[in-house]
């Protein structure tokens, strides 16, 4: 059973942080981009970011910062927008899958039209290794934006997916991830 459920422990958020640098350890050891934010792992600290992460027996396959925004600076109209999406190395095809298909029931019992997210790319879009991982992407239901600049300026792949309701996803994936709004006005989601 998977379990999705906002960070809400120093103990959880420093999981977060080590799978962070982690993965950005993974990416520089191929040569691949990482996020030139040093503070991304500080963000997952903050317990008023509100980070979430999918849990399976324990371990902490994915961190994310779910946010609910009306306006994104790619596009306009109310989504749920997947920030700061980091995988565990070794885990990442299967743990995307999850996360795109409880990203799209959640935005859609929140009255979410769609999902955004980005993925760190260089141009162009279709030249490996960046194209293989878009490709996994686009069948799992995601649509391709384009290329651009991302939420922390650098260079990404803008990425799109339709909101769906799955209720049947509750038997694989238990949800607790706090509804994104201001600290103040959060509410868990189940």
């Amino acid at each position: 059973m998977y379990e999705m459920r906002t960070l809400s422990t120093d103990a959880e958020r420093d999981e977060a942080v080590a799978l962070v640098q982690d993965r950005h350890r993974w990416l520089t050891m191929r040569g691949l981009p990482v996020p030139a934010r040093a503070d991304i792992p500080a963000l997952f600290r903050d317990p008023k970011a509100e980070p979430a992460g999918m849990f399976e027996d324990g371990l902490l396959l994915a961190c994310m910062i779910p946010q609910h925004t009306s306006r994104h600076g790619w596009d306009q109209g109310p989504c749920l927008f997947l920030s700061c999406f980091h995988t565990l190395p070794g885990h990442s095809d299967d743990t995307v899958r999850l996360i795109t298909l409880w990203a799209s029931d959640f935005a859609a019992r929140l009255g979410l039209p769609l999902v955004r997210a980005e993925a760190l790319a260089r141009d162009p879009l279709y030249a490996d290794p960046i194209a293989l991982f878009l490709r996994r992407v686009i069948d799992l239901g995601w649509n391709l934006r384009g290329p651009g600049k991302g939420q922390h300026g650098e260079p990404v792949a803008r990425l799109e997916l339709l909101a769906e309701p799955r209720p049947e996803l509750n038997a694989l994936i238990s949800c607790k991830v706090h509804e994104p709004q201001s600290a103040a006005d959060s509410r868990s989601i189940t």
